[in-house]
């Protein structure tokens, strides 16, 4: 078989059973268990984004976006699962926090950034830029209602945190579904994308286009084994980061986040860099909102049954403002329909200062 599409991508695919073998091996080690897990996530992350763009070519660019951010939340949504039945509720908050802010600031930057080296103007479609917009706000307005509630309500508030928070989680998930009505059936064409026509056409002049069947059985497959390597990875995250001296709340926050969301930062930026702007947008901006209106929701629904104590959606003051002031910079720079490679490099930019605080911000402080 003849490698056409960046080899040394392939040869990476050897982390995957050494990743593994270190965990049953060598599990105290957890830095080298770490870093193996990361690399193994790269080339997986890359099939993974491959079977994405062959897919939009069968499906839009919509769905294919919303197929992407559903396989690549599928590891997270796992992990948290986990978590939430060993009572590890903060760790979850954290990591839901990060994905959002890391979707939109980190994800979509980078794909701006590398889209526009390449591309001086780039174009995608301003009302769907816009819905996505107004469901993060939702999102923001969730977050902000819930923790203000608890942090002005006082003693009083206490009893009816765990029903308000069961209320917000419906609330959320009937948004999360009227949204998707709305993208892939009411207005679908806000959706549709520029350069899904350019995309196909190309792959059918060098004879590599997907049929529907392979595209989706590449996307799961590498979607399962990206799973199993977040789960050694989140293992050995905390050990790891507490050698390189991390905190906990940077941990979850920033770098389960970013990890757990790899399969998101390969295919938007690649999609970017091919001028597909509409389908990096959607990958990076719909994970947000699956994360937030439909993930979260649903992780709150189940804490009711397999958790010690059921997950509000109380967040730290740190972390709503984070995500409130992400949600913001976000809807300014994405509002008009165009992107170019300074708008990348400012959301990196707030990305960072973001990162930067809550890995200086002390244990403790804002719970």
């Amino acid at each position: 078989m003849r490698l056409s599409l960046k080899p040394s991508l392939s040869w990476l695919l050897v982390f995957v059973p050494a990743a593994a073998l270190l965990e049953w091996l060598a599990p105290e080690r957890h830095t080298l268990v770490f870093g193996a897990a990361c690399v193994a996530v790269i080339p997986l992350a890359g099939w993974l984004g491959k079977a994405t763009e062959h897919l939009a070519e069968h499906t839009g660019e919509g769905v294919g976006g919303l197929l992407n951010a559903t396989f690549g939340n599928a590891a997270e949504m796992i992990i948290a699962i986990m978590a939430l039945r060993q009572g590890l509720t903060e760790v979850v908050k954290a990591s839901i926090t990060g994905s959002i802010i890391g979707n939109i600031l980190l994800v979509l930057g980078a794909s701006f950034l590398a889209g526009g080296l390449r591309h001086k103007r780039q174009t995608y479609n301003t009302q769907g830029a816009r819905t996505q917009a107004t469901l993060l706000t939702l999102a923001a307005v969730a977050l902000v209602s819930e923790s203000a509630f608890h942090h002005l309500g006082g003693a009083e508030a206490l009893p009816l945190e765990a029903p308000l928070s069961l209320i917000i989680a419906i609330l959320l998930l009937v948004a999360y579904g009227l949204g998707l009505v709305f993208t892939l059936h009411t207005h679908k064409h806000y959706f549709a994308g520029h350069g899904a026509e350019a995309g196909a056409v190309e792959a059918e002049i060098s004879g590599k286009n997907w049929s529907k069947g392979k595209s989706f059985a590449v996307l799961l497959t590498s979607t399962a084994f990206i799973a199993w390597m977040s789960e050694i990875l989140v293992g050995s995250v905390e050990g790891a980061a507490e050698s390189l001296g991390m905190s906990q709340i940077f941990i979850g926050v920033v770098v389960v986040a970013i990890v757990g969301n790899a399969a998101e930062h390969s295919t938007a930026i690649l999609m970017a860099w091919k001028n597909r702007n509409d389908l990096a947008l959607t990958i990076a901006v719909g994970s947000s909102i699956q994360i937030a209106l439909f993930v979260a929701p649903v992780l709150v629904l189940l804490s009711y049954w397999i958790a010690p104590r059921p997950m509000d959606l109380i967040f730290t003051p740190a972390e709503v403002l984070a995500v409130v002031l992400a949600v913001w910079v976000t809807e300014q720079i994405s509002g008009d329909g165009e992107s170019n490679w300074l708008e990348g490099a400012m959301l990196l930019a707030v990305y960072a200062i973001l990162g930067a605080v809550f890995y200086l911000l002390p244990a403790g402080i804002g719970h």
